[in-house]
């Protein structure tokens, strides 16, 4: 038997691993969470332009661990209504707020990236069994049936009966662990800024299938809309060259001066635009969650939701089986967690990707097969129920 330093080993302390480790509160378990920035980067984490969508169902797994109630209760915005236009289409798919179980609170919520990322550090903070260690990053990962052994950048070697890799989609951890992925660079990038507007956005989200590139609109306070602009990489100097009066005006004609006059509030941030789905969920003691194990294309506003999802699935396993007195790291259990997790993602990582390449192929068929598709979804009730329950997760 080997001798560990802790019963599991958490790499990256972003959401999806905070997240992890508030699922183990009231277990027996030791945790040791190794992050790769400095402390001050997560407890106060910089806003870096990203609005996350947050469904009911996360809300409440949020509560349960005690994150949402460290939320800022000024930077939770309300999403009623979701419209999506194709082309130069006026027509729009509409999703409306209909929900008699959760009247008032729409299709779900908006929260800054960077607050609930201090929120999740906040309640881990709290947290007796939890220890963190900065500015580590990891070298290698050695594996057996009995457990693993982490090789530390500093050659420094640590050891427990389980690692978990919540590293980001581009985790080091999970290459070294053995686990392939299947990515697809979509050779794309996303560029997002916030706006100030004189019409009132309504708490209605808008997704501009355009051609040449496509643009978000995500309501924050009424007259406030963070603008998510995803254009092929090689054309992005076509935002990036312009200056922050000629980037409100390009918004406000592509939404045809819907929200009124419009500036600029926050610098624009770009990112890279990249999916990637692992081929496996776990291996000989490790596993992988958040966006290790899933990173999703931003269309369909799931990659926190199912984040958290992996967390909440298999932290309830790890912690059941500690009380119990159960080997924490056993492939049945580890098989289980994938079973449940690979069922809510792999249909949704690949469906997200074909409509993707749908809304954004612009050649005579495409377009043809992007309004018909626009219209059988907005005109079948079953259909277009299934979608918004799959989106809000209610």
């Amino acid at each position: 038997m080997m001798s560990f330093d802790a019963d599991i080993i958490v790499v990256g302390a972003g959401p999806a691993g905070l997240a992890f480790c508030r699922t183990l509160a009231q277990s027996p378990l030791k945790v040791l969470l190794l992050e790769k920035q400095e402390e001050e980067n997560i407890k106060n984490p910089a806003f870096d332009g990203r609005e996350i969508a947050i469904t009911h169902s996360s809300r409440q797994s949020m509560q349960q661990l005690n994150i949402w109630q460290h939320l800022p209760k000024d930077e939770i915005y309300l999403l009623r209504d979701a419209k999506v236009f194709n082309g130069t289409s006026d027509y729009q798919l509409h999703f409306e707020e209909k929900n008699p179980r959760i009247p008032g609170e729409g299709l779900g919520f908006l929260i800054p990236n960077h607050c609930i990322r201090q929120a999740s550090y906040q309640a881990v903070k709290e947290q007796n069994n939890v220890q963190i260690r900065y500015g580590l990053g990891v070298k290698d990962v050695a594996l057996n049936e009995q457990g693993a052994t982490v090789t530390l950048d500093n050659g420094e070697q640590i050891s427990a009966r389980l690692v978990v890799a919540a590293d980001s989609r581009f985790s080091n951890t999970r290459r070294k662990m053995g686990i392939g992925a299947d990515w697809n660079d979509f050779g794309r990038t996303v560029h997002v800024f916030r706006m100030r507007h004189t019409k009132s956005n309504e708490h209605t989200a808008f997704e501009c299938f355009h051609y040449g590139r496509t643009l978000a609109i995500l309501p924050l306070e009424e007259h406030l809309s963070s603008c998510v602009v995803t254009i092929d990489t090689h054309r992005s100097h076509e935002i990036t060259d312009l200056t922050p009066e000629q980037l409100a005006q390009s918004i406000m004609n592509q939404l045809g001066h819907k929200l009124g006059d419009m500036h600029m509030e926050e610098t624009l941030v770009s990112y890279p635009l990249v999916g990637v789905h692992a081929k496996t969920f776990y291996g000989v003691s490790c596993a992988v969650i958040g966006d290790a194990a899933v990173g999703m294309h931003p269309v369909t506003a799931q990659g926190y939701n199912l984040g958290l999802q992996s967390a909440m699935i298999l932290g309830g396993l790890i912690t059941e089986a500690a009380l119990a007195g159960q080997d924490i790291a056993a492939p049945s259990l580890l098989a289980k967690y994938e079973r449940k997790h690979m069922l809510s993602t792999r249909a949704l990582y690949h469906g997200t990707n074909f409509v993707v390449k749908l809304f954004t192929t612009e050649n005579a068929p495409a377009k043809l097969l992007r309004s018909a598709v626009m219209r059988i979804s907005n005109n079948l009730p079953p259909v277009k129920y299934l979608i918004t329950r799959q989106l809000t997760h209610i």
